[in-house]
């Protein structure tokens, strides 16, 4: 993005005509899907805002936009810009802001300066990532300088219900409730005084929700689909899989089944189940990995899956590298093998970060490449981060960190 050149502006008169269709059509849309009740932000009047939300669905850009009048700018990660023509028509029609996932984005921030100084409203996801657990996720705290330097008021923005209606981890809608409103706004004369550590405590407070926990009924056939995603640890194996059917989950190690109910409460099937919400089995699962020692995986694979690897031309698309290629998850390195032939050694201490993307897509990053790792919709992304993220605290010499990645 950096050949733009600088006097050509970043809002354009047609992102406004572009937000009312999509009003019109998305509004009907969402409240028949979601079930979301969106306030207006009527005190917005004709100000620009720094809109920071929690994040629960994919959908959650949209709310924001039906909350507020006039075109949104949206910081999107580079996986968006990697999809061709359909990457084009979004910047031509919506402009939204690309960074970099899970980096410090220096593009991203002039980008966002430019356009708060062009009188244009900006929405993040401060978390960085769609909750598996249904809490909100580690928010960095690099958003309270990026906040500083935009200088416009903090429109702190809630979304509640969505991971009732849809969790990260499944592809069904569930029949339920949401509520998504403006619940606080910090001017810049009221931060200006603030540390920024009182500034992130303020932030955190107001997008702080947990719905692993009792809110509400949602109903589907299809509950338990797709918890593998997020789930790899059986508290009484360890390390493990899961298959999913309908409203169980099965660990495919010591065949207990739990059930996940419309109140979103899990139970064993014939057997007392240690926990009550995926959030607890969640946070178990945390822990369990900040008290592996990675080092005795180093010969022996903790995980085998199966994938196909793309390369990731940054902000042009995406090239096939190989198909049904075998990925090897060990304590300090992912190896991926092509016809048995190993084709990529992928060493911890020589990669920027990993992270996962959407449901369950894994992208690794070295100082040359973004690879891209798609495979079945059963597959858990989520354990190579927490594994890379668990072995970088122990070479920080931080073995006690909890941070996993997300």
């Amino acid at each position: 993005m950096s050949n733009i050149k600088k006097n050509k502006k970043w809002i354009k008169r047609r992102h406004i005509f572009v937000r009312q269709v999509l009003y019109l059509i998305l509004a009907p849309y969402a409240k028949l899907k979601y079930g979301v009740k969106t306030d207006r932000f009527r005190e917005q009047g004709k100000r620009a805002y720094l809109v920071l939300y929690n994040h629960q669905t994919p959908f959650d850009q949209f709310f924001v936009g039906m909350s507020f009048k006039g075109p949104v700018y949206y910081l999107a990660t580079e996986d968006i810009f990697s999809l061709g023509f359909i990457s084009d028509a979004l910047r031509y029609l919506v402009a939204p802001i690309p960074i970099v996932k899970q980096t410090n984005d220096l593009t991203a921030v002039k980008t966002c300066i430019r356009v708060a100084k062009e009188g244009g409203t900006i929405a993040i996801a401060p978390e960085g990532n769609r909750t598996y657990s249904g809490k909100t996720e580690y928010i960095n705290p690099a958003i309270v300088k990026l906040a500083r330097k935009i200088g416009l008021p903090i429109a702190l923005y809630r979304i509640e219900g969505g991971y009732g209606v849809q969790p990260r981890w499944s592809d069904v809608t569930r029949k339920g409730s949401m509520h998504t409103y403006v619940s606080r706004v910090i001017e810049p004369e009221e931060y200006v005084d603030m540390t920024n550590d009182a500034l992130l405590s303020a932030i955190e407070k107001e997008l702080y929700i947990n719905e692993g926990s009792e809110s509400g009924i949602f109903i589907s056939n299809h509950k338990a689909e797709y918890l593998e995603r997020a789930i790899y640890v059986c508290p009484f194996c360890g390390l493990s899989h899961f298959e999913s059917n309908g409203n169980t989950l099965v660990c495919k190690t010591c065949k207990r089944q739990v059930e996940y109910g419309d109140d979103k409460q899990i139970s064993g099937i014939g057997f007392e189940f240690p926990f009550k919400y995926v959030n607890d089995w969640y946070e178990y699962q945390n822990d369990f990995v900040n008290g592996l020692y990675l080092s005795e995986y180093k010969y022996n694979p903790m995980y085998i899956d199966s994938a196909d690897i793309y390369e990731v031309i940054l902000y042009k698309n995406k090239n096939l590298l190989y198909k049904n290629s075998e990925i090897r998850l060990y304590g300090d390195r992912v190896e991926i093998f092509n016809n048995n032939q190993l084709i990529l050694n992928l060493n911890f201490n020589s990669l920027r970060t990993v992270t996962v993307l959407g449901r369950n897509k894994l992208n690794i990053y070295t100082n040359e490449h973004i690879y891209q790792i798609k495979s079945s919709k059963r597959f858990n992304a989520l354990k190579y981060v927490n594994i890379y993220y668990r072995y970088k605290n122990i070479e920080r010499g931080n073995e006690n960190g909890k941070f996993l990645g997300l």
